[in-house]
């Protein structure tokens, strides 16, 4: 039988992981300097966690790898996390609830059913949870974190486009749904079919006209807001709440020289969000997004504190990396021998462990490396008076060496 990985599934090969691992350091230390600390969550979380909450959708909770984790005599389900927030939620609520403000990064890979089998089935992201504090102040600083560590990653032509969930749930509420039906239009909402809130019976012209001009809002500052806030002053508490966070975001965003999109029909999977909610696209793919989900730790038996956060998604990112072009040369160092006699092989191996406390980089040559991948190659002869014999690979030039002083007095100078 032909050996296979799963559907779904990807390898990370030596290039691959380059590029993962410089979107994961450039990502934790933008997080560290923005002052949040790295946490990590199990793999496993029990089920309930993500549906006694109401936070995901049908869809959604349709995808999610789950079985029964048996003890003997009984069993609970649990599931691989689909989701990286609420895992996180549950670590706060678990243990750090009693500090009123707290910052939360984290690097982590989340389990998702599709069934072609085409698509990745295990994703990793790049996740930042901000917990306390008053609203705006923090919901500007995840947008920027998130946009620091992008430009930080060299990635280009990235649009930025907002939307808010508030003024979503507050248009549904214009359209005296019964629940059933205002669960039924959200959900198809948080799929991406916007198309279903156009064809449903509104109450009054007026709130066709409203829905008009949310769902064609479109603009690239704060201006296109307060068109709408003059165009219809008796809409509802919430609506006008909504709209006036929105606007109020948006307004220091343009003060701080941010350039975003608002775009509100753009953006579906809101899920748990209660406010802003933005995202990333680069190269027609979505790289990143994120928003404000007040309501997500007291729907998971937490206090009532208001929270936001974001992701940045490293598949796609990946993509957009490009390995930075190697220097003529390398900056590694080659230890081999002459021969393979058992002194020689330890003089290698003492020599090699040297270099590494030195700081540099060594590997062992038993096997033929080629010689010209490395920026030094030392040859042990053992033979005195000069058992070292050091090769530049860039000045293409050899010379002797006596001691693992001079040796390293030499690659220091090199």
């Amino acid at each position: 039988m032909k050996n296979q990985k799963c559907k779904g599934m990807r390898d990370l090969l030596p290039q691959d992981m380059l590029r993962f691992r410089r979107i994961e350091d450039t990502f934790r230390t933008c997080c560290r300097n923005w002052g949040y600390q790295e946490v990590r969550t199990p793999t496993l979380e029990y089920l309930y966690l993500f549906t006694a909450t109401g936070t995901l959708t049908p869809s959604m909770l349709s995808k999610v790898y789950s079985f029964l984790d048996w003890d003997g005599w009984s069993g609970e389900r649990v599931v691989l996390r689909p989701d990286g927030t609420i895992p996180v939620a549950r670590l706060y609520i678990d243990n750090l609830s009693e500090q009123e403000l707290v910052r939360l990064f984290y690097v982590t890979n989340i389990f998702a059913f599709e069934g072609t089998g085409k698509k990745n089935r295990e994703r990793w992201q790049c996740g930042a949870e901000f917990f306390g504090g008053a609203k705006l102040a923090p919901d500007v600083e995840i947008v920027l974190l998130a946009e620091e560590v992008i430009r930080r990653l060299g990635i280009s032509n990235v649009r930025l486009q907002l939307s808010h969930a508030g003024l979503v749930k507050a248009l549904l509420k214009e359209f005296n749904l019964s629940p059933a039906e205002e669960a039924k239009m959200t959900n198809r909402i948080l799929e991406g079919n916007w198309q279903a809130l156009t064809k449903a019976k509104s109450t009054t012209p007026e709130v066709d006209r409203l829905m008009a001009a949310l769902l064609g809002l479109k603009g690239k500052s704060s201006s296109f807001l307060h068109n709408v806030k003059a165009s219809f002053p008796k809409v509802s508490r919430d609506f006008k709440s909504s709209l006036e966070d929105l606007l109020s975001i948006t307004t220091l965003l343009d003060n701080l020289s941010c350039s975003y999109e608002i775009d509100i029909a753009a953006i579906h999977g809101f899920e748990y969000y209660t406010g802003i909610c933005f995202q990333f696209l680069a190269a027609g793919e979505k790289i990143g997004g994120g928003g404000r989900y007040d309501k997500l730790v007291p729907l998971m038996n937490g206090e009532d504190i208001p929270a936001c956060g974001f992701a940045l998604y490293v598949d796609p990112i990946m993509k957009l990396l490009a390995l930075e072009k190697e220097k003529k040369g390398k900056s590694g160092i080659l230890v081999k021998g002459k021969e393979l006699a058992p002194e020689i092989i330890k003089a290698c191996f003492a020599v090699a462990e040297s270099l590494r406390d030195a700081g540099h980089s060594a590997e062992l040559g038993f096997t033929g490396q080629e010689e010209s991948n490395y920026r030094w190659v030392i040859l042990i002869s053992g033979k005195e008076p000069s058992p070292f014999v050091l090769k530049d690979c860039i000045q293409k030039r050899r010379r002797d060496a006596a001691s693992m002083a001079e040796i390293l007095k030499v690659v220091r100078g090199g």
